[in-house]
């Protein structure tokens, strides 16, 4: 037992003497180690802090894409991206290269009238910041001197510029229904800016900084993508005339709203459109072009939002309203095509048309008497659509209607098209099948009209209506053609040139006279619809026609909501003259040159073509007062049983 006690007593002894070795030894190495660390920080440390720190990379900002132009159709560009400039400071590296503070702060002054105070705040505030914006929204005249001065000075620094872009519409407030606006992020808000927002936007690049051996940035850069061009079908020069004759127009009588379309028949292009809701591009939330100070401060939160939303919104996509008599040539197309009419047809007008339990009565009071097809259209015989209408039957009434795309989008590359609305087939009773006819009691909207009656006048081709020609990117290449789409046939060439022949005579001869334009040949239809609630003397005039009449180059769609200080509102000659007005100058515009006179049929053997009865006349003031009311022919809806009018 003594024994290895001794034996326990002398290991212990042995490895307390190797383990003070071990401490020994684990001692002077620290004690060498921290000696040579004092040694290289007294001697060499700032040499190492520098190789460490460029060794360290950073991101140092965004570059920002150039969002893609939008042109006309001739090139003329409609919107455009600015280069702006950012100032930005360094705070941390500023206070790194300490000595030249005051040479920076001094430079600072005397360019761009910041205090050395400012600076030193921020210095103080935020002292590991990298990035601080000094200034924003710069142009290139304010920077070239600075930076000019930066290059011939080395002793300023921690400063750059860093690019952005703004937005910018050369134009103003032309043609604000279909390019839109963006916001302050670059994404599209409204019109083509809206629809096209990816196309139009890029992809932004990057700067990567780094500090050279001598505590200089240097810096490596992923250069951003552009945004590709958009290449509109709108023609400049129809923008501006349209849009000077909506404000001449209101500034001389007036009204609740006006809408003017132009489209090529012959292959779904918009040429131009616009409504007297303008508003300015570079600040489409400034109301004060609008409203006066008075009315901007009485004027809520809410009201203001409600009064930028409907600015913003294109009512020729959106807005629904009756039609009234222009549908009425759809009516005859649709019997022409079922073989249920021919153009040989009579019919014979009596005042009023018994349908469903009602008489309904037509504009002229003692009926039109004895009528050919085409004096149905040009005397805009509300009698003689009814009959149409009950032959064809609400099936084919119906089917037709969709086929004309009523009751749903044409499909148009804008944001906010509306559908319209038509009478289900289940609900197309008798009297709705009848007010039909004459374009009441269904709403459409501009757009849908004047897609379906390029169809009618262009050989029978319904186009998809659209707003872009091309796409190309900012080497001007072409990305993407948009080719024209047909979407159906609707009619046939001889239903085509009927319905051509027909419009023409009308405004030769008809209702729709005031159309008429020196040297060329015109062809349209009025409509006049009484809007809810029936009886309160508020109206929708209209004008639809093309140019020239039998090879027509241009639709027209003239629409006056509420037309204010004339004698009648239901006077369907207010949006004819305007219509006129505008073609005189929309014609030559587009390189539409006046023609020779052509032939046409004279359908009233017992009057002359000069010669305008005074019931002519009424035809062009009341012309269905449909509902809204086709006012064309005061159309009034009776119950044969009490005398009282259905719609109340």
């Amino acid at each position: 037992m003594q024994r290895t006690a001794d034996r326990i007593k002398s290991f212990n002894s042995r490895m307390q003497a190797r383990l003070l070795l071990v401490f020994c030894v684990i001692t002077l190495l620290l004690a060498g180690l921290i000696g040579r660390l004092i040694y290289i920080t007294r001697t060499d440390g700032e040499r190492y802090a520098k190789q460490v720190l460029s060794r360290q990379s950073y991101i140092r900002g965004v570059l920002p894409y150039k969002r893609g132009e939008i042109l006309d159709r001739n090139g003329t560009v409609l919107a455009r991206s600015e280069l702006r400039y950012r100032l930005i400071l360094d705070p941390q590296n500023l206070l790194h290269n300490s000595d030249k503070i005051p040479t920076t702060l001094e430079a600072l002054k005397n360019y761009y009238g910041i205090e050395a105070e400012t600076i030193n705040n921020i210095l103080e505030e935020r002292p590991d910041s990298r990035y601080k914006i000094l200034l924003d929204n710069l142009q290139l005249s304010q920077v070239e001197p600075f930076k000019k001065h930066m290059e011939e000075n080395s002793n300023i620094k921690s400063l750059w510029f860093e690019e952005k872009y703004v937005r910018a519409y050369p134009y103003d407030n032309l043609a604000g229904d279909v390019i839109g606006f963006t916001s302050a992020d670059n994404m599209g808000l409204y019109g083509i800016e809206g629809y096209y927002n990816d196309e139009l936007n890029g992809i932004n690049g990057r700067e990567f900084g780094y500090y050279d051996s001598s505590l200089n940035i240097e810096r490596i850069v992923k250069e951003p993508k552009n945004g590709h061009t958009i290449v509109s079908t709108i023609d400049i020069n129809a923008q501006r005339i349209i849009q000077r004759h909506i404000r001449e127009f209101n500034e001389e009588y007036g009204s609740k709203s006006i809408g003017v379309l132009i489209m090529n028949p012959n292959n779904g292009e918009i040429i131009a459109m616009a409504s007297n809701e303008e508003y300015n591009l570079n600040s489409p939330r400034d109301l004060s072009g609008i409203y006066n100070p008075e009315e901007l401060s009485d004027m809520t939160l809410e009201d203001k939002i409600e009064a930028m939303n409907r600015i913003w919104k294109n009512d020729i996509i959106s807005s629904g309203f009756e039609p009234g008599s222009t549908f009425k040539p759809f009516t005859v197309a649709i019997a022409l095509e079922e073989g249920i009419v021919s153009k040989n047809s009579n019919f014979f007008c009596d005042g009023v048309e018994h349908a469903g339990g009602w008489d309904i009565r037509c504009s002229a009071k003692h009926g039109h008497g004895d009528l050919t097809l085409a004096e149905t259209l040009m005397r805009s015989c509300n009698d003689a659509m009814m009959q149409i209408a009950a032959m064809e039957g609400r099936d084919i009434f119906y089917k037709y209607q969709k086929f004309f795309s009523f009751g749903q989008k044409t499909n148009i590359d804008l944001p906010g098209e509306e559908s319209g609305i038509i009478t289900e087939l289940e609900n197309l009773n008798a009297s709705e099948l009848a007010t039909s006819s004459f374009g009441q009691t269904f709403n459409v909207t501009m757009l849908q009209m004047a897609a379906a009656y390029s169809s009618l006048v262009n050989g029978g081709y319904y186009y998809q209506p659209h707003v872009v020609k091309e796409i190309i990117n900012d080497r001007k290449a072409t990305v993407r053609k948009i080719e024209p789409v047909l979407v159906r046939r609707t009619v046939s060439k001889e239903t085509s040139e009927f319905i051509k022949e027909t419009m023409y005579q009308t405004v030769e001869l008809g209702t729709a006279k005031p159309a008429k334009v020196s040297g060329y040949t015109i062809g349209g239809k009025t409509g006049t619809a009484e809007k809810l609630p029936r009886g309160g003397d508020k109206y929708v005039v209209s004008f639809l026609g093309a140019a020239p009449a039998l090879n027509p180059e241009v639709v027209i769609y003239v629409v006056v909501d509420e037309p204010q200080n004339v004698e009648r509102q239901d006077d369907s000659s207010i949006a004819t003259k305007l219509a006129s007005r505008i073609m005189t100058e929309l014609l030559p515009a587009l390189s539409i040159y006046p023609e020779g006179e052509i032939d046409y049929l004279i359908i009233d053997n017992n009057e002359s073509e000069d010669t305008e009865t005074e019931e002519d006349q009424n035809d062009q003031s009341s012309e269905d007062n449909s509902q809204i009311t086709d006012s064309e022919d005061n159309s009034e809806i009776q119950d044969t049983d009490n005398d009282t009018d259905p719609d109340n």
